[in-house]
């Protein structure tokens, strides 16, 4: 590869030496110093002895730094070794050699690390320019610089260049082929962006996100417009012939726009079996439909819970007395009692649970608070409670699907798998109720999983606890044994790893493979989230083992992995580790498993950047330009991710807001403050 190639808006950058005094003074290997060491800031402030000299050949020399009146010069006893020196007070010692300096200050290292702030703790650019700020690094040191916000924005500048080839130059070596996510967002100026990410396997067997572009997109935004800009932004970073797949929400421009995209790069022949699992849909979104349509259902005893929770919330009078009937019940008033966004159902859910709770505590209120009119009734409760465990399913998906450190596509067949079984269960339901709700929830789920990509089926075979067992399991289960449907899931298997074995340069077929263990068990490994009561029927697939493949004498690497016995359905076992140890046993295979885990199944990664971009781009910010916008949202996801205050995913901590948490002020509820159970929530 030439390394010389440039990357989106890449620009050379000129470094610029430090300054230094001609006297110098270096740590030569003490690390806790600082405690004793003298206070430099008096140097200056008071009057001092005379400067120690230092012998140099031929002459004597006079330091002139004030820093000597804290160090004593140790003589050498061979003019060949270093010049040291040793703090008085402390007794450490240092290099006191001229090439170092005494002044340990860079302006450079000063600019980049401020600018390092300003990107990853989201700062005005005028943040440089507050006299108090100048005040305090003035203080820091004297001999600073300041710069100003104009500065700034070119250091940000120069840094994003500097990530856009580093991050080029690492998709470029990266082993595995690179997933997409997009979506897009209108600002709060209405200007359209479109945001871009990149998922792939690095060498180390890591899952990398990067997003790469968030990129200004002007109207329309059709399905033409969106392969256009797409394939003119993979282009720019030279990865347009290393697509796997991209995954896309399901508006119906996405449609077209996948459509135009298959065409463009069939010309290049970069995909995998003529595009066949090229387009994923979001499935998150998808269950997000599915949920909506069944709380549709369900509106009148949410609604009960939802003015339970605004009611304790809608003062300290009605905090406190539910707080006593916390304690009067005996339950943990530290457990979060949540108030919802109406428009994430996953909030919804969670206040439903933490209702459920406090289910007790609201009964005892409404004995206690003749103004509290809007507790549930017995039988109000119990439809709360059935609603809560249906919904449990939906929203232990959903989070496992929204992941974005972890591999997805492995998930993606056991918790629909599980979700079917659920809907199919409530659908027969002696409970009236809960039959029409899931019925209505089952038809969405047919209208969007009827035909699935069918790489999520091929997915869970690389996960070495299911492999292709489970989807035989699954499809026997749901559709009988010998099902069409399970033909067609292991012919593309085949098909898939036929191809990767045509283009690699190793041998596909080998019967000398040595067999090993294939589990890789890991205590940080994630665990699965079962409902006991809901899903015993795993259990049942654990004694499943059924499926043969071809017992010819010279098996493919994929016949002998699959011949292999399944690892425990319950072991912890972080799935990139396997593929990282078998990688030599199974390379063809490996390169494969690669590709495939690296695809995500839901668009969360490039939605919650927007989050970010509203941060950036708000109400005080809205006249940034959008090439400033774009290097401060990519340059902080580079440099780092989610280890950053501001993480991108968005926790529902954030949206929601715990009642019980809210401070409870005794002394102020004695003064006078006066209840009406008709008035409008406060905001606390």
């Amino acid at each position: 590869m030439d390394t010389s190639m440039t990357y989106p808006n890449s620009i050379s950058i000129e470094e610029d030496g430090d300054i230094g005094s001609s006297d110098s003074i270096e740590e030569t290997g003490h690390t806790n110093h600082q405690s004793q060491c003298p206070d430099t800031s008096a140097i200056g402030k008071k009057k001092l002895p005379p400067k120690a000299t230092i012998n140099m050949p031929g002459k004597k020399r006079r330091l002139s730094s004030e820093v000597w009146d804290y160090f004593d010069i140790i003589p050498k006893k061979d003019p060949n070794e270093e010049l040291k020196c040793r703090c008085k007070k402390c007794g450490n010692e240092y290099s006191a050699e001229s090439k170092s300096g005494t002044a340990q200050f860079s302006q450079d290292k000063f600019r980049e690390l401020l600018v390092h702030a300003i990107v990853r703790h989201e700062l005005p650019f005028s943040f440089v320019e507050h006299e108090g700020i100048k005040n305090v690094l003035t203080y820091l040191e004297p001999q600073i610089k300041h710069i100003t916000r104009n500065t700034t924005k070119s250091d940000v500048k120069k840094l994003h260049a500097k990530e856009v080839n580093r991050l080029g130059n690492e998709l470029w070596g990266c082993p595995s082929r690179i997933c997409l996510t997009s979506d897009a967002w209108t600002s709060i100026v209405t200007d359209g962006y479109l945001s871009l990410t990149a998922h792939f396997i690095d060498s180390n067997w890591l899952l990398q996100k990067k997003i790469l572009k968030f990129s200004y997109m002007p109207p329309p935004h059709n399905g033409v417009a969106l392969a256009e800009k797409i394939y003119s932004l993979a282009s720019s970073w030279g990865i347009e012939r290393k697509l796997f797949a991209i995954t896309l929400d399901n508006a119906s421009a996405n449609d077209s726009c996948v459509a135009i995209l298959k065409n463009q790069l069939k010309l290049k022949n970069s995909l995998i079996c003529d595009g066949m699992l090229f387009h994923v849909r979001c499935c998150a979104h998808i269950l997000n439909l599915i949920v909506q349509d069944g709380l549709k259902e369900i509106d009148k005893s949410v609604e009960l819970i939802r003015e339970c929770v605004k009611y304790v919330k809608g003062s300290q009078t009605r905090k406190l007395r539910f707080t006593e009937c916390v304690t009067q019940t005996s339950l943990d008033s530290k457990k979060a009692l949540v108030q919802d966004v109406p428009t994430r159902w996953n909030s919804t859910y969670i206040m439903l649970s933490s209702a459920l709770y406090y289910r007790l505590a609201f009964c005892h209120l409404q004995l206690s608070d003749s103004n509290f009119r809007c507790c549930p009734s017995l039988e109000e409760w119990g439809r709360v409670e059935k609603i809560c465990s249906f919904l449990q399913v939906f929203y232990e998906t959903t989070n496992a699907f929204s992941g974005s450190k972890y591999p997805t596509s492995n998930l993606y067949f056991p918790q629909v798998f599980k979700i079917q079984l659920k809907l199919s269960e409530e659908c027969n339901s002696s409970n009236d109720f809960m039959r029409r709700i899931a019925s209505q929830m089952f038809v969405k789920f047919n209208k969007y999983w009827s035909e699935f990509n069918l790489l999520l089926a091929i997915a869970v075979v690389f996960d070495p606890r299911y492999k292709f067992q489970f989807i035989e399991f699954s499809y026997n289960k749901l559709y009988g044994p010998g099902s069409n449907e399970l033909v067609k899931v292991r012919s593309a298997l085949f098909d898939v790893y036929n191809e990767y074995v045509k283009t690699s340069n190793i041998p596909g077929a080998s019967s000398s493979c040595s067999r090993g263990s294939n589990e890789v068990y890991s205590p940080h490994g994630a665990k699965e989230q079962e409902d006991s009561q809901s899903f015993d029927i795993l259990e049942e697939f654990d004694q499943f083992d059924t499926f043969e493949f071809a017992c010819s004498a010279q098996k493919s690497q994929l016949e002998l992995y699959l011949d292999e016995p399944r690892a425990k359905r319950s072991s912890h076992i972080i799935v990139l580790d396997y593929w990282k140890a078998q990688q030599f046993r199974f390379p063809d295979l490996s390169k494969l498993a690669r590709d495939i885990l690296c695809v995500p199944v839901s668009t969360v990664a490039s939605e919650s950047v927007f989050s970010l971009g509203g941060r950036i781009l708000d109400q005080f910010r809205s006249s940034l330009s959008r090439q400033i916008v774009e290097a401060l949202v990519c340059t902080k996801d580079w440099l780092f991710g989610d280890k950053s205050e501001g993480s991108l995913n968005m926790n529902l901590e954030d949206l929601t807001q715990n009642i019980m948490s809210l401070n409870i002020n005794k002394d102020e509820l004695d003064a006078t403050i006066i209840e009406d159970s008709n008035s409008n929530v406060v905001n606390l």
